[in-house]
């Protein structure tokens, strides 16, 4: 809202694998209608959007194996969305969906900082966090029957925030697969022969428990 005369805590978004197009762009506007400054990132670059799986895994492969080159668009994103002139940049968070919600989860684990993150069927890190860098509350928000995410590598991700008391909120939800906040997951799946569909439910209840997270973590 550009009228507004208070300072708004930022959210940016974090795309799918396919980039940043309609999908990302309508959750920044939901945000924004909440009464964040959204903001979607374009994480790949030029407005580049994969059209097919081939495509989608040759612009996230860079990510995923670099980090660091994740971060460094990340912390780029912050710093844009901060220097809006009704932003407070004391108070930033980020969500991200399959692809961002993973290089979300990563970075934090990476030492990357800010008042908290939502990961939306999200990888799931598997290493251990860098020993004392971890102080960004994070939600996770996972769909049980997600084939993307085996049960064995939920536990290894819980117990490696566990044995760090690492501060961290995680949700299952019940026949939820990868990309189940997604309306288009569906036909996506059908379309590019992935395990992948919309879950109504979860979509709502993730939504409900992204909100409650924002809420707490600008107080």
């Amino acid at each position: 809202d550009s009228t507004a005369k208070a300072k708004l805590p930022v959210v940016f978004v974090l795309p799918e694998w396919w980039g940043c197009g309609e999908y990302v762009r309508m959750r920044a506007a939901q945000l924004a209608e909440l009464g964040y400054l959204a903001f979607a990132v374009d994480v790949y670059g030029d407005g580049k959007l994969a059209n097919s799986v081939a495509e989608a895994q040759a612009y996230s492969g860079p990510f995923y194996k670099d980090i660091q080159l994740a971060i460094t668009r990340i912390e780029a994103a912050q710093m844009a969305a901060s220097l809006f002139p009704n932003a407070d940049p004391t108070k930033i968070a980020a969500i991200g969906y399959c692809f961002g919600g993973g290089i979300l989860l990563e970075a934090i684990r990476n030492g990357y900082h800010c008042n908290g993150v939502v990961s939306f069927h999200g990888s799931l890190p598997q290493s251990a966090p860098i020993a004392g860098s971890i102080v960004t509350p994070m939600l996770v928000c996972h769909g049980e029957a997600d084939k993307f995410v085996s049960m064995e590598q939920v536990t290894i991700f819980k117990n490696n925030l566990d044995q760090q008391k690492l501060p961290y909120t995680f949700y299952a939800y019940p026949d939820a697969t990868h990309a189940f906040t997604n309306p288009n997951a569906s036909s996506m799946g059908v379309k590019f022969n992935l395990p992948i569909a919309y879950n109504e439910a979860a979509d709502k209840k993730s939504w409900i428990a992204m909100q409650s997270f924002l809420t707490v973590i600008f107080k």
